[in-house]
């Protein structure tokens, strides 16, 4: 019974060493860390536990295959017995044991998943196998020992299979890992720990425990116990004195670091050997170890290798020591294996080879495959910021006040106080940190009050100096500048340093005006002469030689009377900008902003000056007026890009013909008023004339084509009669108008005839609109016949002017100048609803309703209204399309063919019919009768006239209706006066027939008795 008791007391006291190294690592590494570390401690043990239950202990104590592994023993239960189940607990806290030193090397910069995979590669691949090799014979199980065990290899307590396999497992991950932020930069010296205390308090809690790690391993309480655990201590005191004496004599001080390792090494030294060594070679054993951990460490540090907790040196290198002390110490009588001394060191130091190499390759194989699966390390940000908050989001007082006074430190905000914990040294700390703070704030806004009140006069000093949008200068007594603000910087192009003291009147006036202003600032400026104090001066400044400007300066003197050296503030307002303004101003008045040539503003002031002066001086002044020809056919195909370009070329070739008494305006769009007052005469306005036409007839480039500039010129100048303004250009305007009527691209002298001209055209306009207004107008139809004078096909409508004073006015007087205008237009709208209009009263009178044909201008064929009017007024009088027929001239197809086409079509659309009238007078293009919906053409009277006595006329008749045919479109002969005309006509072909031969127009009622005859064939 006593044997399990035993191993139970000291199954407790090995479990107490997890809280020793806990305790240890704890105090051994930064504050920041600390919970990472007591976390990672519990779940090593937890783990490792649980895996040496599963399998561990398999492996380790089951029936062994070849002495490498055991294949039993798996799930330990309750079918063991009670010492069984004493020894599983006993061996399961070595287990952890080993589990523990090798996550503790990596501390404060592994991940808490790195720790866990560690603990599971070690408690389950490594740890049991090695321990099969050794131990597997002290559990009672079938097959051979272990094969180290059976070669004789001792290792008591474990200073291999436990330390120094901990310490290989911790090698490899120490080199995976690598070294902590700042371990091995120049100038940095990582803390030892943030309690060492606490270390301390854990160091005796380990050396407590292995009192059963050591004396539990007899795995009973016999006579060898005592001794075991005496040579555990003298060794343990020894190890930690030697470590302390070195560590004084070459630092000059005792490390603690030192004491707590060199304890611990002393420890592991003895684990392998205390059971068959004296106390005397327990003090050698302890005291190398000492000596072993110190150089160890030192060592390390030498590789670059950071050994958190030195658990190499103090396991590893240590509990190698310790392994071939067994040889070297231990006694014979003891050992009673057989070998001698020589053979036991041998065997000693293969099982340290081979199970170091198997700890190491697996251990570091594993943790490599990790590493790549995922990162073992922690990241920089996690490191820095301490694994308590990166891995476990604890926090702890000391962290939570650091972290406030960074954030202090970083942001510069110290207006809160850091959280204070209450009976706490760190919570004094805190309050303390608060006081100062509080005291360093008072102090600080107390200097800021002052500093602020002083600024902000210093501000309101300096306020309109640094803020004016004028150039503000201080000058001393003899003109040394002596403030310069940014505004005066900008303007004169130079910084205040490099003109403060010296002379403003040096650097920046005129040398011209030098001398007359140091007079004026010797006399204070109260001199007239010069600038003049507390007035605005106008003047010229410099910024550089021969780089002059307009300025305003203003005077104002900047210190008292008493003052014993006067100073004075220039106020320098740069005028450049208000000059050029002024200027553009004046340019954009009078001149034109695309060509630049004067406007009509600045001609008409310039033509009433010159007839002030002509009057006085009794001489000429003469005016050509021009308009581009064809300018708006350009401007509309090219664009307006190149109808400016084209403007500006034509203001460019009237500059080069003009001399310098001339006078060249743009009037408007293509407009332009060429002005001479030097020796007007005709002859000179004539050649003047002829000068420009020929230079506008020169090719001009737009769009990569050649234009020429075809001009129509009007000129008007004064005689003995002296002519207002306004009357010039009107007679000069008049006279362009006139060429324009003379075939374009010539010049007209104004004469009175031209003016009689306009003025009955334009009492034509007024009269046809009062005559639109007043029903002055009326219709005539004229019959169109088949063959004979007994068939009729249809009527024309004709319109007819009966003027209450003029009579009867005839439309070849009063059509050509309404088609000038959009009266026309106006004319064109009556006819169709006066001749639809007087279908609806023949059906309503129930006549037979016939086609009625009634002449479009040009002008209204292309305007967009013409369809949807004909289309209302169908609607409006219910009537048919087909009873409508319009007629065009063949001139109008060569406006704009494309948009004739369109609009034909619409009316087609409508069922009218269409027809060309006076065919064969224009100039139309065969391709183009192809492409209309034509239905008629009419031969104009001109050929019929005398179509039966000249051939060349009855040739152009019978072309024409060899054309209809071809074209499949109906012909008519208008203007048929004679029977003679009419059989000609048949005889080539033709079947339709209007004229005087056969009726005249007549009125409404004429043609509805016409319509009602019953001799009449319809």
């Amino acid at each position: 019974m006593a044997e399990f008791y035993w191993l139970l007391i000291a199954s407790a006291f090995v479990f107490m060493m997890q809280a020793g190294f806990l305790c240890l690592e704890s105090g051994r590494i930064r504050s920041k860390n600390s919970i990472n570390v007591a976390a990672k401690n519990i779940s090593d043990f937890i783990i490792s536990t649980a895996i040496f239950w599963l399998f561990g202990f398999g492996i380790m104590f089951g029936d062994s295959v070849a002495g490498l592994f055991g294949v039993s023993e798996f799930f330990f239960d309750a079918q063991h017995s009670p010492w069984q189940i004493s020894f599983f607990i006993f061996q399961m806290m070595f287990c952890g044991t080993a589990a523990t030193l090798t996550s503790g090397a990596v501390a404060e910069r592994m991940t808490f998943i790195g720790y866990l995979a560690i603990t599971i590669v070690l408690s389950a691949l490594i740890y049991p196998i090695v321990g099969h090799w050794v131990w597997s014979g002290v559990y009672p199980s079938e097959g051979p020992l272990g094969w180290l065990e059976a070669l004789g290899f001792i290792d008591f307590a474990g200073s291999t299979v436990v330390h120094s396999v901990g310490g290989w497992v911790a090698l490899a991950a120490i080199i995976i890992i690598g070294p902590r932020i700042g371990r091995f930069e120049e100038g940095i010296r990582l803390p030892p720990g943030n309690n060492l205390p606490l270390s301390a308090l854990g160091t005796l809690l380990i050396w407590f425990g292995w009192i059963g790690f050591n004396g539990g391993s007899t795995l009973s309480l016999n006579n060898d116990v005592p001794l075991i655990i005496l040579n555990t201590f003298i060794s343990a005191a020894w190890g930690g004195l030697v470590a302390a004496s070195i560590n004084y004599w070459r630092d000059g001080y005792v490390e603690v670091g030192f004491v707590l390792n060199g304890t611990i090494a002393g420890l592991v030294g003895i684990t392998a050997s205390c059971h068959v060594v004296s106390p005397g070679a327990s003090v050698i054993i302890g005291s190398v170890s000492g000596v072993i951990v110190y150089f160890g460490s030192v060592l390390m540090a030498r590789w670059r290798l950071d050994d958190a907790l030195d658990v190499v040196p103090a396991h590893l290198f240590a509990g190698i020591w310790g392994t071939l002390s067994v040889a070297l110490f231990g006694q014979t009588d003891r050992i009673d294996n057989g070998l001698s001394t020589i053979e036991q060191l041998g065997v000693q130091a293969l099982g340290i080879v081979v199970i170091g190499l198997y700890c190491f390759v697996v251990g570091y194989a594993a943790m490599w495959i990790l590493n790549r699966v995922m990162p073992l390390r922690a990241s920089k940000e996690q490191e820095e910021q301490g694994l308590n908050v990166a891995e476990h989001r604890a926090t702890t007082e000391l962290f939570d006040l650091l972290t406030s006074m960074q954030y202090q430190q970083n942001n510069a905000d110290f207006s809160k106080p850091v959280p204070e914990e209450p009976f706490t040294e760190v919570g004094q700390i805190a309050r303390k940190y608060n006081q100062v703070i509080h005291r360093v704030n008072s102090e600080i806004a107390q200097r800021d009050d002052a500093l602020m009140r002083f600024q902000e006069s210093e501000m309101r000093k300096s306020a309109i100096l640094n803020s004016s949008m004028d150039c503000i200068v201080t000058i001393n007594r003899f003109g040394s500048v002596m403030e310069f603000n940014p505004a005066a910087e900008r303007t004169f192009g130079c910084l205040k340093k490099q003109v403060e003291g010296k002379s403003f009147i040096g650097l920046f006036i005129l040398e011209a005006d030098r001398k007359k202003i140091f007079e004026s600032l010797n006399s204070g400026f109260s001199t007239s002469n010069g600038l003049i104090l507390n007035r605005r001066n106008p003047f010229r400044l410099q910024r550089s030689p021969n780089n002059d400007f307009p300025a305003e300066i203003a005077i104002t003197k900047a210190n008292t009377d008493a003052s014993q050296e006067s100073e004075y503030t220039l106020h320098i307002r740069d005028m450049t900008r208000h000059v050029k303004l002024q200027e553009r101003l004046k340019f954009l008045a009078y001149s034109d902003p695309l060509t630049s040539l004067y406007n009509r503003t600045y001609l008409m002031d310039s033509l009433i000056s010159a007839l002030l002066f002509a009057t006085k001086q009794k001489t000429s002044v003469g005016l050509l007026f021009l308009d581009l020809d064809n300018f708006k056919i350009i401007n509309d195909t090219l664009g307006h890009k190149a109808g400016d370009e084209l403007l500006c070329e034509v203001a460019r070739r009237l500059i080069a013909v003009s001399d310098q008494f001339d006078v060249i305006a743009r009037w408007g769009g293509d407009e332009f008023v060429f002005m001479m007052t030097d020796n007007v005469t005709e002859s000179r306005l004539a050649k003047r004339a002829q000068q420009i036409l020929e230079a506008m007839r020169a090719p001009v480039h737009l769009n990569e084509q050649y234009f020429t500039i075809p001009t129509s010129i009007g000129i008007a100048y004064t005689t003995e009669h002296s002519l207002d303004a306004d009357k010039l250009i009107q007679q000069a305007d008049i006279a362009m108008y006139w060429a324009k009527e003379k075939g374009r691209d010539n010049a007209q002298f104004f004469t009175p005839e031209m003016a009689n001209i306009v003025t009955k055209k334009f009492g034509f306009e007024k009269e046809i609109n009062d005559a639109l207004a007043h029903d002055q107008f009326s219709l005539v139809f004229q019959p169109k016949v088949w063959m004979k004078k007994d068939t009729i096909l249809g009527l024309e409508a004709l319109i007819r002017w009966n003027h209450p004073t003029k009579g009867i006015i005839s439309p070849a007087d009063f059509i050509p100048i309404a088609e000038e205008s959009n009266l026309i237009v106006k004319i064109d709208e009556w006819v169709i609803d006066q001749a639809l209009q007087q279908q609806k009263v023949w059906r309503d009178q129930g006549l037979v309703n016939l086609p009625i044909s009634v002449n479009l201008s040009g002008r209204h064929l292309v305007s967009d209204s013409l369809v949807a009017f004909v289309s209302e007024k169908l609607a409006q009088y219910n009537l048919s399309g087909n009873l409508l027929e319009v007629e065009i001239t063949e001139g109008v197809l060569l406006q704009d063919i494309q948009r004739c086409i369109a609009v034909m079509a619409e009316l087609k659309a409508l069922d009218i019919k269409i027809s060309v009238d006076d065919f064969g007078t224009g100039y139309s293009s065969l391709s183009y009768l192809k492409r209309l919906p034509l239905d008629i053409l009419k031969i104009d009277q001109s050929f019929v006239e005398e179509c039966d006595s000249h051939t060349e006329d009855a040739k152009i008749c019978e072309t024409i209706i060899h054309l209809a045919r071809s074209l499949e479109l109906g012909i008519v002969a208008e203007g048929v006066e004679t029977a003679q005309q009419a059989d000609m006509l048949q005889s080539l072909g033709c079947e339709v027939f209007q004229g005087y031969y056969f009726y005249k127009p007549m009125k409404s009622s004429d043609v509805a008795l016409l319509l009602s005859e019953e001799s009449v064939e319809v």
